[in-house]
């Protein structure tokens, strides 16, 4: 039963919250939805052209309830309500839900997901690039059980592919695209246990730099792992937890320079000044590590030194596209999970703004005749915001009512669990009395935790492109990779692209030519 005092809260926030004139006709909804049913009806004609790109948008962590609260912001960052903005992925013509579940996992993480929806198979928590016959931290189950990612499909293909991530480069979702590991700790050998290394197992970074040789572009952060052990950062000279971490000795640098054709023009880059000088029209090859570990939080980026997603994907394609044969990009968004896991909803919120900045660049760079775009998340967290807030209030502010029982002010954006629990004299700290729009202002969570949990719900995925229709419903997350391999005819299912070009629609089949030529009178 609702109180009278949350009813008298609540009508009064409706009353005086701000109703666009345009708002109050009824034509204008009419209007609106004939617009769209319009839009609905010409997707009838399915786009079956052959995808010669593919791009797959990972944002880390990037629930539905995160997909909203950024669509809000957005719009507020534009100064308007938020509410009524359209993301880029809204866009999207086509809309269908993944479970995210692990093989041995009802709420997953970060690295089983990525094994599905990049190789196409569901995997045990904790592992990349394995089957679940693979046990985490049990290097002696990985051999024999490597499965390999649509990036390692397409280059068979003889497409280019490129990895860019506001994670280290070797982190659980760029890792699945070409490691084999039984444990996505294992950043590089000084994180593995001696067992592992005596059983031959081999630490992510190094095998990005000798799995697949010729990924075009890398792009993101993990420049400690390249290094030998207390290597001295080429920007944090006096951070010890910036040095090199390698214990083998190696410059996996020098290795990925080596291993490009002299022929070839390869660059190496560490800040934004550097990448932004490159002429992509020259560039075969770049490695791009713009910091120790993860990337910053694009509202802490330095705009000298570290280059903003949008601008990495934009060198990206560029680069990429020089290939007749197309291309394979993957994205990650993959701050948003870390601003979650610290309770921080402002930098979380952020990094899923900039990610759909970048997925618009990216439409503007390519055409939805031949680019397949899908826009999904791994998992959820438990993210939400609620409390009756009026139209237009600040996706970071107060609900327009106090607590009921304790009497207490609270935001709207609130945690199931986190660190942002607190106790002040024996009750709930009284958010009014902290900045709760500070970019680090942790919001309240109910259940005290270090780092608040990833969420189990199903989550979107976005398509548009060829072949997008296939991404209807609710699906299993790892047939996703199966759509944009079966789009892009590579991979195993490609009977269908017997003749196809890379341009155009895959060749019929025999029923259909049948058809075209009964009424030529041909006999069978």
């Amino acid at each position: 039963m609702i109180s009278p005092f949350l009813v008298l809260a609540i009508g009064t926030c409706l009353t005086t919250s701000l109703v666009p004139e345009k708002e109050k006709d009824p034509k204008y909804w009419r209007d609106q939805a004939q617009q769209t049913l319009k839009h609905a009806l010409s997707l009838q004609k399915l786009n079956t052209n052959v995808a010669k790109n593919t791009i797959m948008f990972l944002g880390d962590g990037m629930g539905v309830s995160t997909v909203t609260a950024a669509r809000i912001l957005k719009g507020q960052l534009h100064h308007n309500t938020g509410e009524e903005t359209r993301l880029e992925m809204d866009k999207f013509p086509h809309v269908a839900l993944s479970k995210t579940y692990n093989t041995n996992a009802q709420v997953p993480d970060s690295a089983g997901t990525a094994t599905a929806y990049l190789c196409g198979v569901k995997a045990n928590e904790g592992t990349v690039g394995v089957s679940a016959a693979t046990q985490r931290s049990h290097c002696n189950t990985t051999q024999g059980n490597e499965v390999t990612s649509i990036l390692r499909w397409a280059k068979d293909a003889g497409k280019s592919v490129g990895i860019v991530t506001t994670t280290r480069v070797n982190h659980a979702t760029p890792s699945a695209s070409y490691a084999h590991s039984a444990d996505r700790d294992w950043y590089s050998d000084n994180e593995m246990p001696a067992e592992a290394l005596s059983q031959g197992c081999k630490d992510i970074a190094y095998q990005l730099m000798h799995n697949v040789r010729d990924i075009e572009v890398i792009m993101g952060g993990g420049r400690k792992y390249m290094y030998p052990k207390n290597r001295t950062d080429v920007e944090y000279e006096q951070d010890e937890k910036a040095r090199g971490t390698r214990l083998d000795g190696l410059n996996l640098i020098d290795i990925w320079k080596s291993f490009k054709p002299r022929h070839k023009h390869s660059h190496y880059v560490w800040n934004r000044t550097e990448l932004l000088a490159l002429n992509p029209n020259t560039v075969d090859y770049l490695l791009g590590l713009f910091e120790p570990g993860d990337m910053q939080y694009e509202l802490n980026r330095n705009n000298v030194t570290d280059p903003s997603l949008s601008e990495m994907v934009e060198v990206a394609i560029k680069i990429l596209s020089k290939n007749p044969r197309g291309f394979f990009l993957l994205v990650e968004g993959g701050r948003i999970d870390h601003g979650h896991h610290e309770g921080k909803a402002k930098q979380a919120l952020h990094e899923a703004v900039e990610m759909d900045q970048a997925i618009g660049l990216a439409g503007t760079m390519t055409s939805l005749e031949d680019t397949l775009t899908v826009v999904t998340a791994d998992h959820s967290h438990v993210f939400t915001f609620g409390g009756y807030t009026p139209r237009g209030n600040s996706i970071f502010g107060l609900a327009p009512m106090l607590s009921d029982t304790d009497k207490k002010p609270f935001t709207a954006i609130l945690y199931g669990n986190g660190p942002g629990y607190k106790v002040v004299g024996g009750e709930r700290e009284n958010v009014s009395m902290v900045d709760y729009a500070h970019n680090n202002y942790q919001a309240q969570s109910a259940v005290p935790l270090r780092h608040e949990t990833h969420g189990g719900e199903d989550v979107a995925v976005f398509a548009k492109g060829p072949m997008a229709h296939l991404l209807h419903g609710v699906h299993e997350q790892n047939y996703i990779p199966h759509v944009m391999a079966y789009a892009a005819c590579i991979g195993a299912n490609r009977d269908h692209c017997a003749s196809a070009s890379s341009s155009g629609s895959p060749a019929p089949g025999p029923l259909v030519l049948l058809l075209a030529l009964l009424p030529l009178g041909v006999l069978f």
